[in-house]
């Protein structure tokens, strides 16, 4: 993805919902995510962010493949094949950078993939191009 500069993006109100097991990643992800303005919301797996997606209505969805309980693959398939919740941005998170792995974020309905670690910069760059530059 291309870097650019987000410093005059305004990200105030989108909602972010941020699915992992490691309390570190979600951590990470939701200081630097309000930092920048976003509203987070965090689940500590594919199972507990159901409920949280159908209250919260979020704007973008990171999520963790691997899972214990319901995986990535598996929560992202289950909110791309509900019709209130398809339209959603998915954004698959993963340590592993192989082409399976991508692929089947791909078949399930993610409409991104990026590898653990991230910066600041890839995740506002991911919420701005799948987020903000859609509306």
């Amino acid at each position: 993805m291309v870097a650019t500069d987000n410093s005059d993006t305004n990200f105030t109100g989108i909602k972010v919902i941020v699915i992992d097991d490691s309390k570190t990643i979600r951590r990470t992800a939701e200081t630097l995510l309000k930092k920048a303005g976003c509203e987070v919301v965090t689940a500590t797996d594919g199972f507990e962010s159901l409920a949280k997606v159908a209250e919260y209505h979020p704007d973008v969805i990171f999520v963790d493949i691997m899972m214990p309980r319901l995986d990535g693959y598996q929560t992202c398939a289950l909110i791309k094949n509900n019709p209130t919740f398809k339209k959603i941005p998915v954004i698959m998170l993963s340590s592993k950078d192989g082409l399976f792995e991508r692929a089947r974020g791909r078949i399930v309905g993610a409409e991104h993939y990026m590898t653990k670690p991230f910066t600041r910069e890839e995740l506002l760059n991911t919420i701005k191009a799948y987020v903000l530059d859609k509306k």
